[in-house]
């Protein structure tokens, strides 16, 4: 167990880091741009939608959910499969490594388990059930991304951790031993086997209770091996500095971008479909798969419409969707054309159904 002078020096020497970042300002980070958590806007419109509106948040029927453990079996012909877990939980096996994102298998994104936003579906597998991992990457700490209980089940396979300034000190907390932590800041890199994590800008908040609000960083995240470049936008609204990360580090094989929770309320730090389909382009294009929708409610929109919206706009600018069904391992290159799984729930109620 570590001791007292231990986790002392750890905790200075990652103010420390905090501190130097040109992102540290005050008493806590801050995005590029002058955008807060805060809603945008006259309230009242909100609260008219929050009692009164009429969408359907949550799934009529339960989602069709597929065991993914007989396809891990096998690995990919072309190097690069992705498992959607639900919301922006991913098992993403790329070049022989396994990367397994924002990972939450709790019942609920909430501090307590008990009440809060509880999940629409059983996760795929139980953490138990997944398959040797050779790193995790947290993107930030809200609780839709950072799961108490799921990174202290993680935490007994000793896999190495990779996340944003000052994430550490939640994942030591759930048990993950320091020696396996690394933090990063917007545009440092750190290789694991043979994939490279690089922080990059997004545009968002971070904290889990009162008086902890923007002491951790947030970041997009850009995975790299010699054959595939990811990108992952973690939570994010629209910045210009997606242009500056396509410039960078693209092009990029797959562009993994939340859609979900979105409003205009606060269209500063979440995209939403509309905005995604923006910041897929300054990224410099590349499949896009949407993730941080269909697994918990978060916002006031119908459950699907973020990838329904998603689905139409990219029908009508040619953008290449890729949306693989929850727990179905699929190569992104070897899929042609939207599967539209979350219509086997019931018909869409935005837009029309789209021609196979």
């Amino acid at each position: 167990m570590p001791t007292v002078s231990d986790s002392a020096r750890r905790s200075g020497l990652r103010l420390e880091r905090s501190r130097a970042s040109r992102q540290f300002e005050g008493q806590g980070f801050r995005n590029t741009a002058p955008v807060g958590p805060g809603l945008q806007g006259n309230p009242l419109p909100l609260l008219g939608e929050y009692f009164f509106g009429g969408t359907q948040r949550t799934p009529p029927a339960p989602l069709p959910v597929e065991d993914p453990r007989g396809t891990w079996a096998r690995a990919p012909d072309t190097g690069l499969r992705v498992t959607w877990l639900g919301h922006s939980t991913m098992l993403l096996e790329v070049d022989g490594a396994r990367v397994l994102t924002d990972p939450v298998f709790g019942d609920r994104a909430s501090p307590v388990s008990f009440a809060g936003p509880k999940r629409f579906h059983a996760t795929p597998v139980p953490v138990d059930a997944l398959p040797d991992l050779d790193a995790v990457l947290v993107s930030h700490d809200h609780y839709d991304h950072l799961c108490r209980s799921t990174i202290q089940a993680l935490a007994k396979r000793r896999v190495p951790f990779v996340t944003a300034l000052g994430v550490g000190r939640h994942l030591e907390a759930f048990g993950v031993a320091p020696e396996l932590i690394t933090e990063l800041d917007w545009w440092e890199e750190h290789r694991v086997g043979p994939v490279s994590f690089r922080a990059a800008p997004s545009q968002h908040f971070s904290g889990r209770g009162l008086g902890d609000r923007n002491s951790t960083l947030w970041a997009s995240w850009v995975l790299t091996t010699d054959k595939h470049r990811l990108f992952f936008s973690g939570d994010t609204g629209l910045t210009p500095e997606f242009e500056e990360i396509g410039r960078r580090c693209g092009p990029f094989d797959l562009v993994m971008l939340e859609v979900g929770a979105f409003h205009p309320s606060w269209g500063g730090i979440h995209l939403g479909p509309e905005n995604a389909l923006k910041a897929h382009a300054m990224l410099g294009g590349g499949t896009l798969m949407p993730v941080h929708w269909g697994t918990f409610n978060l916002a006031l929109h119908a459950w699907d419409e973020p990838v329904e919206t998603l689905v139409r706009l990219a029908t009508e600018q040619q953008v290449r969707l890729f949306t693989p069904g929850l727990g179905r391992g699929l190569e992104p290159s070897r899929v042609e054309g939207v599967t539209p799984w979350w219509r086997e729930v019931g018909e869409p109620r935005l837009v029309p159904r789209l021609a196979p």
